[in-house]
């Protein structure tokens, strides 16, 4: 068997050294649980994943997500970075789609070409689920602001589209500069919640081509602030359908992440409303920054 290969990535990126990094290794079918833990605890990235099949199963490819603290059932960055991965250096040639199987279930990625290159991916999210609301006198002061920068013509709400995220709705840009996770107030509530994420999110951007500027803070999984979240930002796709945030139940917007912590990343939404429900893609640029041997 092949030694373990490593790839190094920039996923929502639109130039190398942003975006979002990921750690991907191939040839891991022989390796066990704690050792998967243990090579994405050494990365330090939001997560690291890893290719546990070279050949598709149920139309898929075996896939394990892990964050330098736990396995998760799904992350957006991870899907799209491994899809890339599977397409260029396992299959070898152009093709429509490649399908993760995840434990949250297999998520289908659909790749688009420029001059014969991967231009951008898409990641079918699971259909949006709604839960818990919260009062602003809970979450302001878990985000370090006051009630009145949270914008209170909509709901602070838990939606899931696999991993629950907390969506809190601000009014300005420099109230989302200004937020800070108070980390006691944080673990305490998340002790009563299904949503570890949270995500805050602003009308104004820095970029006028954008349509919303976000944030998220995800301290349980040993992240304090993700660069580029596709998780959340799918949740929240969900949430400004719901709520017809935009005065419409369709979406297709482009949101900005990242430059508080200097890894400024563009993730694409778009989303809407069927009879099954709301149907959600999430999509972006990955780019390849390095690759490797494991020794």
């Amino acid at each position: 068997m092949a030694n373990p290969a490593l790839y190094i990535l920039d996923v929502f990126a639109e130039e190398k050294w942003a975006g979002n990094q990921l750690a991907v290794f191939r040839h891991m079918g022989a390796a066990t649980d704690a050792e998967m833990q243990a090579l994405a605890k050494e990365m330090n990235y939001s997560e690291t994943t890893f290719i546990v099949s070279e050949e598709p199963c149920n139309g898929g490819y075996d896939v394990r997500i892990f964050s330098p603290e736990k396995e998760l059932p799904f992350a957006g960055h991870p899907t799209l970075g491994t899809a890339y991965v599977i397409q260029r250096e396992i299959i070898g040639q152009p093709v429509e789609s490649v399908a993760l199987n995840l434990k949250v279930g297999q998520i289908p990625v659909t790749l688009h070409y420029n001059e014969g290159a991967v231009d951008r991916l898409w990641m079918t999210q699971k259909p949006p689920t709604a839960g818990r609301t919260f009062e602003p006198d809970a979450i302001a002061p878990v985000v370090g602001l006051e009630e009145k920068e949270l914008d209170d013509r909509f709901p602070i709400q838990e939606i899931s589209t696999g991993v629950p995220a907390c969506i809190v709705p601000l009014k300005t840009l420099d109230a989302l500069k200004k937020a800070a996770i108070a980390k006691d107030r944080y673990f305490d509530l998340i002790a009563n919640t299904d949503a570890k994420l949270i995500l805050v999110f602003a009308p104004e951007t820095r970029n006028p081509k954008n349509n919303l500027s976000v944030r998220v803070f995800a301290d349980y999984y040993g992240v304090p602030e993700d660069p580029a979240t596709g998780a959340a930002n799918g949740c929240l796709a969900g949430y400004l359908v719901m709520h017809r945030y935009f005065g419409t139940e369709q979406i297709d917007i482009q949101v900005e992440q990242g430059h508080e912590i200097g890894r400024p990343s563009l993730l694409l939404l778009r989303a809407q409303k069927q009879d099954g429900g709301i149907e959600i893609r999430v999509g972006g640029q990955v780019i390849m920054v390095a690759r490797g041997e494991l020794v």
